[in-house]
Order: C-alpha cells, then structure tokens, then sequence
C-alpha cells in the first residue's frame, strides 16, 4: 500500500521516489513546483482544511503524489497536519504577510482603515487589481459580521464598487452601492492614490442598508487621504541606496 511516505534515502530513495511519479503521471522539474503550488491553492479555495482525496480531486493528481507533495511542504511550513487534514501553515503566512502590492501601501493603511471602523462601523477592505479581480489586501470586519465577513486574500468582482473605483478614470469621485450586488449592503468607495497621483488601490465601506452613503462617503474619502499622506511620508523617510564607489 502506497502510504505517501518515502522511505528509501539518498540517491536510491530519490530514485524510487522518481519511479513512483514517474508511473502515476506526475512531472519532473518545473512540474513539481507547479503541482506544489496547485495544492495550496487548492487548500485556500477549499477554506479551512482539506484531506488528500479531495486534494487529489481538485488537482486531479494521484493521491500518492498528493502525499507525497503535502510532506514536502509540511517540512518547510507551508502545510500543516492536523489529523487526516491538511491547511495552509505559518511560513506561508509569514511570506504571503511580506508581500507589498505597491511600496508601504499595507502599513500606511492599517491604522487609517481601524479609525474608518470605529467612526462608521463599516466593514472595511483595501483593494488592489489583481487578474481581472478587486483583491484584498486590508481589510477590518464591521457591523455585517457574519453576514459579509471580510478578510485579507478575498477578491470582488470588478463589477462592484470597490471595483469600479480601481479601474476609473483619474479624478472620479466615490462609487455608491445601494444594494446593486447584495441585498441589505450598501457600499461607499473610492481610489487610493499614490502621492504622484496614481491609483494604487480602492478603499471600500460596507454598512447594512438604510445608512447615509454620502455621510459614509465623506469618511472614506478622509481615510484615502490618509493613506496618500502616509505614503508621501514613508517615500521621505525611505534610506537611499549607498553611493557608488568613486573610482
């Protein structure tokens, strides 16, 4: 029975490790990167955890070579075990965390979308286009908990507010919801400009229907700013790079 688990070392348990994907179908190389990463994609759409076979079935790999991929990035952190089941684990989270989608737009936000939260209650989410989707990047849970959770790897479609405000025209002001996408959410957004004036991001307010979206609006537009300010101020306070030597 094949349990997954390669017991041979060296060049020998190399070798049968070889055979086995080589007879079930699996790439060598770049292949086995690429079966690596569809596994932990598969383990982020899956949500918390999954096991092997379903695995198996979202990659349409053999089950063998599931195990045997799931314990090769169980032992750099990228999966862990719990149980029969499989989630993403901490280095994962830690790499994913240092991931900027553009130069210190992830801290200069945090603190502006908390203050978004506590002055409006909102559901509050930073975004930023990413393969034809609006993906999160920030996010803090408001007054929809559990209705629309939000959390950090979430994508809108580009068709909501939040997307819309990412891919209009410079100079367009906020993007109202009310209830286009979901019934009971509304939804205020508009860009986040780099301090050149660029979009760089679209912040978006989520709040039960009946609120005041112009009032909500107003806020929003606030904390954009301050997301521009800190961006200036972090571009002041980064170090140059040494100068070349003088020959």
């Amino acid at each position: 029975m094949d349990t997954g688990v390669d017991t041979g070392s060296g060049a020998g348990g190399a070798g049968a490790a070889a055979a086995r994907d080589a007879q079930e179908g699996a790439p060598r190389g770049r292949g086995v990167l690429e079966g690596a990463f569809a596994l932990l994609d598969a383990l982020r759409r899956n949500g918390d955890e999954a096991g092997v076979t379903e695995l198996a079935l979202a990659c349409g790999v053999p089950k063998g070579t599931v195990h045997r991929l799931l314990d090769q990035l169980i032992g750099v952190g990228a999966v862990e075990r719990a149980g029969n089941r499989y989630r993403v684990g901490p280095q994962l989270y830690r790499l994913g965390q240092a991931w900027e989608p553009h130069p210190g737009l992830r801290p200069a936000a945090r603190l502006p979308l908390q203050r978004l939260r506590a002055a409006t209650g909102a559901s509050v989410v930073l975004v930023v286009l990413r393969e034809e989707a609006a993906l999160t990047v920030g996010s803090v849970p408001g007054d929809l908990e559990p209705l629309l959770p939000v959390r950090d790897g979430l994508a809108f479609r580009l068709d909501t507010a939040a997307g819309k405000a990412l891919r209009g025209p410079r100079g367009s002001g906020a993007v109202l919801d009310r209830e286009d996408v979901m019934e009971g959410v509304c939804c205020a957004s508009l860009p986040v400009r780099a301090p050149d004036g660029r979009t760089v991001a679209a912040l978006a307010a989520m709040v039960p229907a009946g609120r005041r979206l112009d009032v909500l609006a107003h806020a929003v537009a606030g904390a954009g700013a301050a997301i521009t300010r800190a961006l200036a101020g972090a571009g002041r306070r980064r170090p140059l790079p040494p100068a070349a030597p003088v020959p």
